[in-house]
């Protein structure tokens, strides 16, 4: 995993606001099966995921995290019951709060999902939240490419 000025030595957890500040950017790669959040919907073993979080601002110039998400997911397709590997090809924005009354006024006046940032952030768990929020809740192959179930002609 490379890292930025902005990284916590030795600890993998970042200072958000120092990542915004500075505009700089954190990057990896990792194993979607090993995040516990998603193992038990994942039907194979090994789904590699590259993720990115740079340090921003919103449109209002509010501190931000931009978030990119680049892989393929392999889940149970609800139809067939096959292996349906879902493309993840995302970017999630989410503000900075330094505070709990920040968080709850920034998620009264945005759309866009708040992290409070007072303590440095795990970069794996940022994108372990974002994967879980992205997937899709019955996965299944586009119409006309299940498999026929076994034992058919």
């Amino acid at each position: 995993m490379q890292r930025e000025s902005a990284a916590a030595p030795g600890s993998g957890k970042f200072d958000a606001f120092r990542l915004v500040r500075e505009r700089a950017a954190i990057e990896g790669t990792l194993d979607a099966a090993v995040l516990p959040r998603l193992a038990d919907q994942l039907v194979d073993d090994g789904a590699p995921l590259r993720w990115r979080i740079e340090g921003t601002t919103d449109a209002m110039g509010r501190p931000a995290l931009a978030i990119d998400l680049a892989g393929e997911l392999p889940l149970e397709c609800q139809r067939c019951l096959g292996v349906f590997r879902w493309a993840v090809a995302q970017r999630t924005a989410v503000l900075l709060a330094g505070s709990e009354a920040e968080v709850a006024a920034l998620d009264n006046g945005s759309e866009l999902e708040v992290v409070l940032a007072v303590a440095p952030l795990d970069p794996i768990e940022l994108v372990e939240d974002e994967l879980v929020l992205a997937l899709p809740f019955a996965p299944r192959h586009p119409d006309g490419e299940c498999l026929p179930p076994a034992g058919t002609a």
